[in-house]
């Protein structure tokens, strides 16, 4: 369900921009595309937990107000981090 430090090293490490880019747009969509995905899973086991999934909710819009600055601000990184998360199937 969380995210450890080494699995968000490793996010950060693949999707940053710079060298020492720890926040960006594509860092943060990525954080939060990982932290998404471990909570789906949890929902398979915990169906009825409502309260992590009003968290999930607010990731998720999170994720998408940052996809649409990236879109808006740079479309060929936008469609890149689509492609390296697998979103928009």
């Amino acid at each position: 369900m969380a995210l450890t430090k080494e699995k968000k090293k490793e996010t950060i490490q693949k999707f940053k921009t710079s060298k020492n880019d720890a926040g960006s747009a594509a860092v943060q969509v990525a954080i939060l595309t990982e932290r998404i995905n471990g909570l789906s899973s949890h929902f398979e086991k915990n169906a009825k937990d409502h309260h992590s999934r009003r968290g999930l909710l607010t990731m998720v819009n999170r994720r998408k107000k940052l996809l649409a600055f990236v879109n808006r601000e740079n479309p060929k990184q936008y469609t890149e981090l689509l492609e390296k998360l697998n979103l928009r199937k």
